[in-house]
């Protein structure tokens, strides 16, 4: 009887043992595999090949490791693709981009020695018309270059610490012109000695969109209110304008290319500003938000992180 029970303990033991030494292999085999795992998915998110290897046992991991293999050759080869056809966008940009530049500066030419030649008013408004539409289109071909270089690459955005008000002066310089036009006031809170790492040159642009759009869009004898925030991980840049507001139906599109209200196309504009703001600023790790009300005026903050 004891020698059955004797038995018995030890096949109990032995079952327990076995047990807990199948629960740590377990652990170990599963441990391994997620840090295989980590290892390769990390190799391919640097855009590194993973090569084919032979493996000897039929396990899990070899069957997903080939899989991931496969797919990352299918992931390198795409994006070669991808890069491939936007250089062939950029090469065709810029090449419609050359060839238009003369023909378009030879049609402000003549407009100009007709301007100065005896004609008739109908015909003087014909000539300002033409060189309305000249300027328009020279307008579009230099932002379809700008779009097209922004989104293959070809423009780095290149960030150093320098004063935002430097940036936001140069945006300034060329918006208060148009606002004078239409006797639109422009009021701004900005301290001169406020540090911050961005691109001076491409946020210049970006802010400047966003001050083109609100003067586009405040009736004359309207204002403009400009204040930057220094808060804890970003600064913000707030325009708010006092302009016809976009209903809420439409403020997710406004960021669109080539995106127009129905009811403003009598404004000049092709509709890619705010794309290329939010182009800009995305790529410098910021964001931008817009808060309006239908005859209210809109907000557009820029957000651009401080320690970046």
């Amino acid at each position: 009887m004891e020698a059955v029970i004797l038995g018995i303990f030890i096949l109990s033991v032995s079952v327990s043992l076995f047990a807990v030494w199948k629960y740590f292999r377990l652990k170990k085999d599963i441990y391994d595999y997620t840090q295989d795992l980590e290892d390769a998915i990390d190799r391919m998110y640097k855009g590194e090949k993973l090569k084919s290897l032979p493996y000897k046992k039929d396990d899990l991991w070899g069957k997903m490791y080939e899989k991931l293999a496969r797919l990352s050759y299918l992931y390198i080869h795409k994006n070669l693709e991808i890069s491939k056809e936007k250089e062939t966008l950029k090469e065709l940009v810029s090449d419609i981009s050359h060839q238009t530049k003369t023909p378009l500066a030879n049609i402000k030419l003549f407009l100009e020695m007709m301007a100065e030649e005896p004609c008739s008013g109908r015909e003087q408004e014909y000539i300002k018309k033409l060189n309305a539409q000249t300027d328009k289109l020279d307008f579009l071909l230099q932002s379809m270059v700008k779009l097209s270089r922004l989104e293959t690459g070809t423009i780095q955005i290149k960030k150093e610490v320098s004063p935002l008000w430097d940036t936001l002066a140069a945006a300034l310089g060329n918006a208060v012109i148009l606002a004078e036009k239409k006797h639109i006031s422009i009021n701004v809170q900005c301290e001169e000695d406020l540090l911050l790492n961005h691109d001076k040159k491409w946020t210049g642009e970006a802010l400047f969109n966003l001050l083109d759009n609100g003067v586009k869009y405040t009736a004359p004898g309207g204002h403009i209110y400009i204040e930057v925030k220094r808060q804890e991980l970003f600064t913000s840049i707030l325009i708010r304008d006092t302009g016809k507001g976009i209903p809420p139906e439409r403020q997710g599109t406004i960021f669109t290319r080539f995106y127009r209200e129905p009811e403003v196309h009598h404004i000049e504009g092709i509709g890619v500003g705010l794309y290329l703001a939010r182009k800009i600023i995305t790529m410098q790790n910021g964001y931008i938000e817009v808060h309006s009300r239908e005859g209210r005026g809109s907000t557009f903050t820029v957000c651009l992180p401080n320690n970046d």
